[in-house]
C-alpha cells in the first residue's frame, strides 16, 4: 500500500486534531482517543507494519507543526497530542495482534486436537492440515517426548526443541507440538532424521526424558495411528522398564502382538508362573529372578549383581522355581515359555493386579 494510501486511511484527521490542540492547549478527547485506537487495530489487521505507520504519523505531525513567534507553548502541546495520538494507535495495533495470535493459536490447537483424536472429517481435516504444513496424503510418523515434568505449548522446554529442529530442517513439513504435558513431533514418515534429531533434543530439554517414535503410517487418519502407536510404547516400556531412551514402536512389535490377545496371554500367566504364589513372600521375588536372569542374558553372575545377592542364593531361587513351575530357566527347551510368560506378567501388572 502506498505511504499515502496510508495516511489517507489510518492518520484520518491527525493533522486536524494537531493543529486544533497546537492552537488551543487542549488535551485529545476521549473519542479522539478511542478514534485512533480503533485506526491502530484496523492498521493490524490490514497487515500493515507498526514502524512505518508510526514514521508515518511523524511525518505528518512534522507537516502539520506549529511554526512562528509563541510557539513554545504550542509545541508542547503538539508533542503531548503526538504521544498520546501514536501510543493509544500501537496499544489498538498490539491489542488486534495479540487477538489475531490467540485466534491462530486456538485454531491450531482445534487442529492437532482433531488430528491426534482422529475427530472431524477426513476431508476437511486434511484441507485444513496443508495451512499448518502438513500434506496428509503422505505417509508421517510421530514422536512422543515425556519427561519429569509436563511441557506446554510456548513453554521454555517446547520452544526451546522447536528453535532447534526447525533451525534444521524444512519447516514447512514438519509439526511441533505438546500433548497432555508431552513433546510431540509430527514429520512425513520419510525423513527418519527429523525425527531421531528431535528425539535428541527433547531428551537433552527434559533433562533425560524418555522419546517413542511411531512407525510411518498413510492417510489423513495416519497421524492418528502413528501418535497412538507412540504412546504405547512410552506405555510399554514403562510397564517393562525397558532400557534405553529412545524406543521406534517397529523394533518392539512382539510386545503388542503378545498383549492382543489379553485373555490367552493371561492364562499363559497362570498357568506357568501362577504356582510361585506357592512361594514364601510370594510369586514377587522369584518373579523377580527371572526379570533380572533373562534381562542378563541367562547369565547367573551378571543377575545376581543386579538382585545384590550371592551367586549361590539366585542358584537357590532359579531351583525353586524349577521345583515350583516344573519348568528349569536354565534349559532352552524351557526357557521360551518362561520367559514369555514373564513378559505377559510384566505386561498384566501380575501379580499385582488379578488375571
Amino acid at each position: 500500500m502506498a505511504e499515502h494510501e496510508i495516511s489517507e486511511r489510518y492518520l484520518d484527521g491527525f493533522a486536524h486534531v494537531l493543529t486544533e490542540v497546537a492552537t488551543t492547549g487542549r488535551r485529545l478527547t476521549r473519542e479522539e482517543l478511542k478514534s485512533r485506537r480503533a485506526l491502530g487495530e484496523q492498521a493490524a489487521e490490514a497487515g500493515l507494519g507498526l514502524r512505518t505507520l508510526v514514521v508515518a504519523h511523524l511525518a505528518a505531525a512534522r507537516a502539520a507543526w506549529p511554526v512562528g513567534p509563541g510557539s513554545t507553548e504550542s509545541t508542547l502541546a503538539a508533542l503531548a497530542a503526538v504521544e498520546q495520538a501514536v501510543d493509544v494507535f500501537a496499544e489498538g495495533y498490539e491489542r488486534a495482534q495479540r487477538l489475531t495470535v490467540r485466534r491462530e493459536e486456538a485454531a491450531r490447537r482445534e487442529f492437532i486436537d482433531d488430528l491426534l483424536y482422529g475427530r472431524s472429517d477426513l476431508g476437511r481435516l486434511a484441507e485444513r492440515a496443508e495451512r499448518f504444513g502438513l500434506r496428509l496424503s503422505r505417509a508421517h510418523a510421530v514422536a512422543v517426548a515425556e519427561g519429569p515434568r509436563s511441557y506446554a505449548e510456548g513453554g521454555t522446554v517446547a520452544r526451546r526443541v522447536e528453535a532447534e529442529v526447525l533451525a534444521r530442517f524444512d519447516s514447512h513439513s514438519i509439526l511441533l507440538t505438546t500433548k497432555n504435558g508431552r513433546l510431540l513431533c509430527i514429520a512425513p514418515g520419510d525423513t527418519d532424521e527429523v525425527l531421531a534429531y528431535f528425539a535428541r533434543q527433547a531428551y537433552t530439554a527434559t533433562e533425560g526424558g524418555r522419546v517413542a517414535i511411531g512407525r510411518p503410517q498413510s492417510g489423513p487418519g495416519g497421524v492418528v495411528q502413528s501418535y497412538e502407536e507412540a504412546l504405547a510404547t512410552l506405555e510399554m516400556a514403562e510397564r517393562l522398564d525397558l532400557p534405553g531412551t529412545v524406543l521406534c514402536a517397529a523394533d518392539l512389535l512382539v510386545y503388542p502382538v503378545l498383549a492382543r490377545d489379553r485373555q490367552a496371554l493371561a492364562d499363559l500367566v497362570l498357568h506357568t508362573l501362577g504356582p510361585l504364589s506357592a512361594a514364601r513372600g510370594g510369586p514377587g521375588p522369584l518373579l523377580d529372578t527371572l526379570v533380572a536372569y533373562f534381562d542378563s542374558g541367562c547369565v547367573a553372575a551378571e543377575a545376581a549383581r543386579r538382585l545384590s545377592l550371592s551367586v549361590r542364593a539366585l542358584t537357590y531361587r532359579l531351583e525353586r522355581i524349577h521345583h515350583l513351575t516344573a519348568a528349569d530357566p536354565a534349559d532352552p527347551a524351557h526357557r521360551y515359555k518362561l520367559q514369555t510368560a514373564v513378559i505377559g506378567a510384566r505386561l498384566l501388572g501380575w501379580p499385582g493386579q488379578a488375571l
